[in-house]
């Protein structure tokens, strides 16, 4: 099974849009469309998350973006954090998880827990 794509109401899409260009920019995503209601982020013509205003914000959710290095779990987090995002678990081993669980945990603009984790 491939992961396809999520989408999501926010409130202030220009806030979230840039949190979220920010944040997923050390995973080689990039803003990819945008209109007055939606942003598109992805590569290589593929969307893999987008926000929108068409509708109510969900529930705070937790995403977890599984990546390949821990250098990335360390951009991820720095360019969250200077780009709007709320500490939720700095960067390091969660051996409650398993012993090579290297994450670190943000809250997004609408308090989503966003998660970048590399397991080795």
């Amino acid at each position: 099974m491939n992961f396809g794509h999520i989408g999501f109401a926010v409130r202030n899409l220009a806030k979230s849009r840039d949190f979220y260009r920010a944040a997923l920019e050390p995973f080689g995503l990039e803003l990819t469309h945008e209109d007055d209601e939606q942003v598109r982020f992805g590569r290589e013509g593929k969307t893999f998350l987008y926000i929108h205003t068409r509708g109510n914000p969900p529930g705070p959710f937790h995403l977890a973006l599984e990546i390949d290095s821990r250098e990335l779990v360390d951009e991820f987090y720095e360019a969250a954090l200077a780009h709007g995002g709320e500490d939720n678990g700095a960067p390091g081993v969660r051996e409650d998880y398993s012993p090579t669980y290297y994450a670190a945990f943000i809250l997004d603009p609408d308090g989503h827990n966003i998660e970048a984790v590399c397991r080795s």
